[in-house]
């Protein structure tokens, strides 16, 4: 169980303005987080949920803050601590821009020519965190070479899992993942589960963890 023990989840995506009207995000639906917060919850543990542009009910027992961007996000999790774990399930955009603050409009000239900023690197940065928490839980959606990537992702980021999964197919807005959990001991593969049971079974493995 995980009664008295404090989880961070990040979930959904983030919406990175060019205009009032248009932003650059991505097709992560927070399900698969949404799933994992309130495993969590069920579980005993207080869970902070910080999610991105969704259309989705707050899990019971969950307590969810809204943000747009990546550094709104950014900055929830950085107060959201100290906290045992955090799971960074959100698909957070990797670059922004400076807004316009008018719509941008059709031109002559042809499309208009959009400088991209890299956002903050949210997970590498909680695990570099003095405050870091004890397990550090990152996720990977990859279109090909899926463990691989995870395996380099681990490295780089400093976490202590990566929870990989293939986005090739309809896995984002859809209802099944199949998940391979990366770790410094090996890697663990599931078969094809609801994101549901994803996220029993993760919930499960991390109450395990900081048993």
């Amino acid at each position: 169980m995980l009664t008295g023990k404090h989880i961070i989840v990040t979930a959904g995506p983030t919406h990175e303005p060019i205009d009032p009207v248009r932003y650059i995000a991505n097709r992560s639906s927070g399900k698969q987080g949404f799933a994992i917060a309130g495993a969590l919850a069920a579980l005993g543990a207080r869970v902070t949920l910080i999610a991105g542009p969704v259309t989705l009910s707050t899990p019971p027992g969950v307590d969810r803050i809204d943000v747009e961007t990546a550094l709104e996000m950014s900055t929830a999790v950085d107060a959201a601590l100290p906290a045992d774990a955090a799971v960074m399930v959100a698909a957070v955009a990797d670059w922004r821009v400076a807004p316009s603050p008018q719509k941008i409009k059709k031109g002559a000239n042809g499309p208009p020519i959009l400088h991209l900023v890299e956002n903050p690197d949210i997970l590498a940065a909680l695990a570099r965190n003095p405050r870091r928490p004890r397990l550090v839980v990152g996720f990977a959606a990859e279109t090909e070479h899926v463990v691989d990537h995870a395996r380099a992702k681990l490295a780089r980021k400093g976490a202590d899992w990566i929870v990989a999964n293939d986005v090739s197919g309809d896995v984002m807005g859809g209802d099944a993942n199949t998940v391979h959990i990366v770790s410094t001991d090996g890697v663990e593969s599931w078969d094809k589960l609801p994101k549901g049971d994803v996220a029993t079974r993760l919930a499960g493995r991390i109450a395990a963890a900081l048993d």
